[in-house]
């Protein structure tokens, strides 16, 4: 059988970034899985609100102090997390193990603030169908902090460690810095269906 050659690929770098890695393209796989996973959860609580004759089935009004300070706390986060991604385009080692170290802050930051919410939202997860969808809501969204916050973690040991000026480290910087704007992002229509909504 005689081969003939169709296209020379061996001029092609190893590792790319955005949309030429396969990782990236698992990530946001990802994100579109647990992005309906997080609408699903914002439907369930708008269904039992149409079910329910008077919403928060006599439960207090939650506190916003803790929600909204987590909330602005996510938004600006989101400055730090883009130059990261920009950084570790341009494959600048040192200003992405700094970045990296602002984002493990900022990624632990919010749980602390999460310890908080749960009480300021004044219902126990089994007290009643609002109490059980709140803490589901709460519960799902802190998961995924948690899941950022130990690749972020991890991340910046690599970077830090022989491995950190490889190419491929750069994307997964890249990839994680889109993973930190979808939970930034999926916490907003929670928290005015958390905060404001019982408010209406």
């Amino acid at each position: 059988m005689k081969q003939a050659v169709v296209l020379d690929l061996t001029r092609l770098p190893p590792h790319g970034l955005g949309g030429a890695s396969l990782t990236w393209w698992g990530t946001l796989a990802f994100m579109l899985i647990e992005g309906t996973g997080f609408a699903l959860s914002i439907v369930v609580y708008l269904y039992l609100m149409s079910l329910a004759s008077q919403w928060r089935l006599h439960a207090p009004t939650p506190d916003l102090l803790a929600g909204t300070a987590l909330t602005a706390l996510l938004i600006t986060s989101l400055l730090p997390n883009l130059l990261i991604a920009r950084w570790a385009r341009d494959q600048k080692l040192v200003k992405v193990r700094i970045g990296l170290i602002i984002m493990s802050v900022l990624g632990a930051a919010p749980l602390v603030l999460r310890f908080f919410e749960f009480p300021a939202m004044h219902v126990k997860w089994d007290q009643n169908a609002y109490g059980s969808i709140v803490w589901v809501m709460l519960g799902l969204h802190t998961t995924h902090i948690i899941t950022d916050l130990i690749e972020t973690l991890v991340l910046t040991c690599l970077m830090f460690s022989r491995h950190g000026d490889n190419p491929r480290r750069y994307g997964d910087v890249s990839d994680n810095a889109m993973y930190w704007n979808f939970v930034v992002a999926t916490w907003l229509p929670m928290y005015v269906c958390l905060y404001w909504v019982p408010r209406l």
